[in-house]
């Protein structure tokens, strides 16, 4: 079982942290259990403990690993094909300069979106996962409502490469509009949905 820890943060949220089972931590905030009840808590941890159980935060770091090596690996290619082309004709250095700022703006965007996607299916495999441990997605359900709420609202001052370990991004309430292949989480009203109609599927 992870060791669970209280944060003194005012926004309801909730993480996990460690690569495995026996180095692995859960913290929620004081301001999660001023909103919830005993089963939306339930529901949290048990999300967070499906996470570890999961493996999702080494999962998550190799990802992030990967998307650090392709930028470098684009912007190294960029450099070569440039200095590299110097001792070509016009025409080919200007093939490679285009081709290499091409890679070095495309590579990385294409290695966010996958390392996007992988987080949001891992948050759908944790809900689906912690609704199964407790036996109902109904509390989980409710609980990501008020947490949702409440982002909007509340501020909690995180540095945005954390933002993709909590149970709902702490940064929702910043004015800033990302596409949905951009985010690290799913829409909260499509985890909403699952939740629930595996619920009711169940009864």
């Amino acid at each position: 079982m992870p060791a669970i820890y209280i944060s003194p943060a005012a926004q309801p949220n909730a993480f996990a942290t460690g690569r495995n089972e026996h180095h692995a931590a859960v913290a929620v905030t004081q301001g999660l259990l001023q909103v919830v009840d005993q089963d939306e808590l339930r529901g949290v941890l048990a999300h967070e403990i499906s996470h570890v159980h999961n493996h999702d935060i080494l999962i998550g770091s190799v990802a992030a690993a990967v998307a650090l090596g392709i930028t470098l690996l684009a912007r190294m290619m960029m450099w070569g094909a440039i200095f590299g082309g110097m001792g070509g004709n016009g025409q080919d250095r200007d093939g490679n300069f285009l081709g290499a700022i091409a890679m070095m703006i495309l590579a990385p965007i294409a290695a966010a979106l996958l390392q996007m996607a992988l987080s949001r299916s891992r948050e759908f495999e944790a809900d689906r996962s912690g609704a199964a441990l407790i036996g109902t997605g109904e509390p989980l359900a409710r609980a990501l409502e008020k947490i949702d709420a409440y982002a909007k609202q509340v501020p909690m001052e995180i540095d945005p490469a954390h933002a993709t370990a909590y149970i709902i991004n702490p940064l929702t309430g910043k004015k800033a509009n990302f596409a949905n292949l951009f985010s690290s989480h799913p829409p909260t009203e499509e985890r909403i949905a699952r939740l629930r109609h595996t619920h009711a599927s169940t009864n």
